[in-house]
């Protein structure tokens, strides 16, 4: 009920335990594993970019990320020593080997997306009765509808005060 007084402070207050509450969600349950240190950054986007783009070659890679091919080869060489990648050959054309993640690969990039920790999580869930857990998804997929299909704020979010 837009417009509604007692609706929009009911609102706000829960927003507001909500934003207490997100804090220590994120310090209780963020990943604790270096996540970041795998890999370097530029690894990190020839795995992205191929979710993305699918099977390329080395050379097509290279123009896509704006590199220069001697530089996407070795990193290629690199990822594919460490089981994250594998050169195919094209099925049209078998001249050109192109380039696609492995399973490992897959599952690293998975991985690598999370921000809290999915073991701690289980622990804790573990502990909450089945109908506990089920409204914490249902509230929490919720909260994501209700703000679907609206503008996304101006970043950033926190300006800092301009003292003079």
């Amino acid at each position: 009920m837009a417009g509604n007084p007692r609706s929009e402070a009911a609102a706000g207050a829960a927003a507001a335990a909500f934003a207490e509450l997100f804090p220590a969600v994120y310090l209780r349950f963020h990943r604790r594993d270096a996540k970041r240190d795998g890999l370097p950054a530029a690894s990190r986007a020839i795995l992205q970019h191929l979710t993305v783009a699918g099977p390329l070659t080395v050379g097509e890679m290279a123009r896509h990320l704006e590199r220069a091919q001697s530089v996407v080869s070795e990193v290629v060489d690199h990822l594919e020593r460490d089981n994250l990648l594998e050169r195919v050959r094209d099925s049209r054309d078998r001249r050109r080997a192109l380039v696609w993640l492995t399973d490992a690969g897959l599952a690293y990039l998975e991985r690598d997306r999370d921000v809290l920790s999915r073991d701690l999580l289980a622990r804790a869930m573990a502990r909450m009765t089945p109908a506990a857990r089920a409204a914490l998804l249902r509230g929490t997929r919720a909260l994501i509808r209700a703000d679907a299909g609206l503008p996304a704020p101006a970043l950033p979010t926190h300006q800092r005060s301009r003292t003079s």
